[in-house]
Order: structure tokens, then sequence, then C-alpha cells
């Protein structure tokens, strides 16, 4: 990490901080008489974090103002900073379930025994001397599950701003820091935190009946308006340095298994023993050859290998999927098409990715090395490149193969998102839009491996290419409404 070797007896420093504290405690006395237009861009403002956090989360909110933002969040813990004792009276006033602390954020030195959930720096490293020994100073609360949220404004919005504040009809400031999304993940680098995404938000800041919904839930989202938005979000997470784990997880491989006799014997050879242990859960799904049997006979002759046998009673991989991981034992859950056309030797690859902490969610790509001749036909090759594309766009991460198989999560992780699976509704037949939707929505950091895909060599695909890109696009669209208009 990047040491800013932050003075705070800094002539400079102190004289922006004494400036500031005495600007904001006056306008805390003055915040009941206030009658500004902004009352609508934190409303929409904190929509957007309920959207981003989900509730009963231990959360701290630097720069909290009177806890209005931290208020709506409903955390189980909640602690909010700021360095106005006249607006920190009026937070415990209005919030007393809350936690309020009067501090600066560059000499914030809270209990190292605390570890919050979220950190919430809200419209605040405008507003910031320095922000980068800011960041590093957060990093000592923070586990690495923790997730930074960083709202701010946009640079475009710098005279605007400027305009409206002159006419009284915002809150005045003082002078400003201006720091692009490009700057702010500069500073988080240097301070071990990761960008998992960012967008924009608000072109419209005001209460404007049908236009602030329309332009700020549809418009603001699409290129090229969105560079208008006067709202830069960022989500960030601590970087994965040198993770040690207390002990080797236990992995389950969950194989939905229809038709696929011919391949049941490879699938017990080829599976390669990971972490401290591997076991292999076949789901099969209405089969119409024999492989319920061939399980069946392959587990009873390999006794050494941990194994289970599900019968289906539902339809659709995502139902077999999700049978399989309620059955599951392991710390690490995996999908395997029993197809093989993802050799199961490429298991360790995800395996390592995972447990070195480089992602929380690991998916296969297959449209990096090139394919055996027959592995995929170019309409679906078409589709895949296209529903790339699409994804790429909602979850706000970079996806360039939504539709392999092959995932890869922790067990705790997958309990969160079924945990919160209601959001979206049971709308996913395949299981692999359900699990990556539920980790965008839960601010996991997805990672592809690239692996080859492989012919098949025995029996035929299920995926009927018309009909199930038809559904395809439905769930995009109807994914659009849930993840990214909201």
């Amino acid at each position: 990490m990047a040491k800013t070797n932050f003075n705070k007896n800094d002539l400079g420093y102190k004289n922006y901080q004494n400036k500031r504290i005495a600007h904001w405690d006056q306008i805390a006395k003055h915040s009941n008489k206030w009658k500004g237009c902004g009352g609508y861009y934190h409303k929409r403002l904190q929509d957007v974090l309920q959207f981003v956090v989900p509730p009963g989360q231990l959360i701290i909110d630097i720069g909290c103002g009177q806890g209005d933002l931290l208020s709506s969040m409903k955390p189980t813990y909640g602690v909010g900073v700021d360095f106005s004792a006249n607006i920190i009276k009026r937070a415990q006033k209005r919030y007393p379930s809350l936690h309020f602390i009067q501090a600066d954020a560059h000499e914030l030195d809270p209990d190292p025994q605390t570890k919050f959930d979220f950190v919430i720096l809200s419209d605040l490293v405008n507003d910031l001397w320095d922000v980068q020994s800011v960041l590093q100073n957060i990093r000592s609360f923070t586990t690495p599950k923790s997730r930074i949220i960083i709202t701010f404004y946009s640079r475009l919005w710098e005279f605007p701003l400027w305009i409206v504040k002159k006419l009284w009809l915002a809150k005045p400031s003082l002078f400003q820091n201006w720091l692009t999304v490009e700057d702010l993940a500069g500073l988080l680098s240097l301070t071990d935190f990761e960008v998992i995404r960012n967008w924009d938000e608000m072109i419209w800041p005001m209460r404007t009946p049908v236009i602030h919904t329309l332009l700020n839930r549809f418009v603001a989202k699409i290129w090229p308006f969105k560079i208008f938005a006067l709202t830069h979000v960022i989500v960030a997470k601590p970087c994965a340095n040198n993770v040690v784990l207390p002990s080797a997880p236990k992995v389950s491989v969950i194989v939905p298994a229809r038709n696929e006799a011919g391949n049941i014997a490879r699938i017990f050879a080829a599976v390669p023993e990971m972490g401290c242990g591997t076991e292999l859960i076949f789901v099969e799904g209405h089969s119409t050859d024999d492989t319920y049997s061939t399980i069946e006979n392959t587990i009873n002759a390999n006794p050494h290998r941990p194994s289970q046998l599900l019968r289906q009673e539902g339809k659709g991989k995502g139902d077999a999927v999700r049978l399989g991981f309620k059955h599951a034992t392991g710390d690490i859950l995996m999908i395997l098409d029993a197809d093989l056309t993802v050799p199961p030797e490429d298991l360790p690859r995800f395996y390592e990715v995972l447990v070195s902490g480089k992602a929380e969610f690991v998916n296969g790509v297959r449209l990096v090395y090139p394919m055996e001749k027959e592995a995929m036909r170019f309409f679906n090759i078409l589709g895949n490149k296209f529903f790339s594309l699409a994804f790429s766009w909602l979850l706000g991460q970079p996806i360039k193969d939504a539709l392999c198989g092959t995932k890869v999560l922790w067990k705790a992780d997958y309990e969160r998102i079924a945990a919160n699976r209601s959001y979206f509704g049971d709308f996913d037949p395949f299981g692999d839009f359900d699990l990556l939707f539920g980790a965008a929505k839960l601010n996991l950091k997805i990672c592809e491996v690239p692996i080859r895909y492989r012919e098949r060599t025995y029996g035929t695909t299920n995926i009927q290419r018309w009909k199930h890109g038809w559904l395809l696009l439905r769930m995009v669209c109807f994914a659009a409404g849930k993840i990214k208009f909201v």
C-alpha cells in the first residue's frame, strides 16, 4: 500500500479543516429553514444505495450529515461520522438507534475490533483535503468481504452546480475537488482497493413529475446520454493480498445429467481432487436412456469417491443445479456439465482463482481460445457474443461468456444469493442467469477463466437454439428492469 505521509498538523490542512467545520456548523443551524431543490437528489441517492446495500448490514457512513442516508439503509449496526458538532447533534436527535461520532475523516480512529460490511463515502471525496489518506485510513476497519460505496459529482457539473448554489437553490459549499472515475480508481488502487463496478446516476436532479423518472431511471443509463449524469457511483472491495485460509476447503462438484450415460465413467475418472476433498453430486433429470442406472452402478464401483445421486423432480438445468447445491456438503460449489465440453481437468483453475481471493464468483469463458470444429454451431456463437455484450452492460462487470455452464462460488455466497432470490423470482430455467444476476446484486467480484471448448463425444445437445434464444432475450429484458433501470 502506498503511504501518504499525511500530516494532520500541516497549516494548510488545519486552515481547510477549521473553515469547513465553521461552514457546515453554520449550515446545520439553518437546516430546518432550508428550502433548496436538493430534496429529490438526496431521496434518489437513498433509493440507489438501498438497491446496492441489503438491509441488516454493519455500516459506517463517513460524512453522514444528519443521518438520513444511513438510516435509509436499515443497518443492524450503523455508525455515522461527521466533523460538524451541530450536524452530529441533529443526527443523534433524529436517529437515536444509530451511533454517531464527531470526527474528521482524515483522523478517524475507530475501534480496531469493529469491522464493517459497508463503508459509505457519499458526496464526500469532492470535499476532502487528502482523498488518498482517507481511503488508506478506512482500510483498517474492512474485511475481504467489505464493500466501499463512493458517490461523487461529475466534473461536467462543476459550473452548473456553482450557479445553483449561487442562486441558493442548493446548500452552499466551499472550494471542492473535481475527480474523474479514473482519478478515483487510481487512488483506490494506491490504497489496495479494487473497483468492482461503476455507473452514473441522475441527469435531472430535480423533482419534475414523469420527467425525473424517465431521465434518471432510463436515459441516464444509456450511452451517450449517461455522460451528462451528475453523480458517479463506484463499488470497490479490498484487494486480495496473500489471502490465507484457515484450512483447505472442501469442494462439491454438481453434475446435472440428462441422457448422458456414455459420459459418466469419464467424469469419475477425470474430475480431480481439490482442497481437502471433492465430492461428486449427480442430478439425473428425466433421461430416456439409462443415465440413472449408469450413475448408480459407477458410484458402487468407486466407493473411494464421495458421491451422491439425486433424481430431479422439476424441470430444467437451473432446477437440477439448485437441487445439487441444496445437498452439497462442500465449502465451494462447482457446476460441471455432463456433456464434458468443458474438460473436468480445468476445474482446479477455477478453484485457485476462488481460494486466492482474486474473485468471489468464477465463470468459464469459451470464446477466448479456438474451439474444436463441432463444439458450437455458428449461430450459437453469434448468440453467445450478443448475450455477452448484453450482460456486461447489465451487470457493470465484463462478462464475455454468460452461457458457459461451468460456474464456481463459495457456498456461503450461494446461500446469500438464494436468500435474495425473491427479488428476481423463479425466472431462469437454465440456472446461469439466476447465479450471475444474484452475484451482481450482492456486489460479488466476478472473474472469468478461459477454457478450451470441446466437441461432444456422446449424445446430442439439450439446447434448442431458437426457442431458448427467444427465452434468453426475454430474460435480458426482464433483468434490465430489475438491475439496470432501477
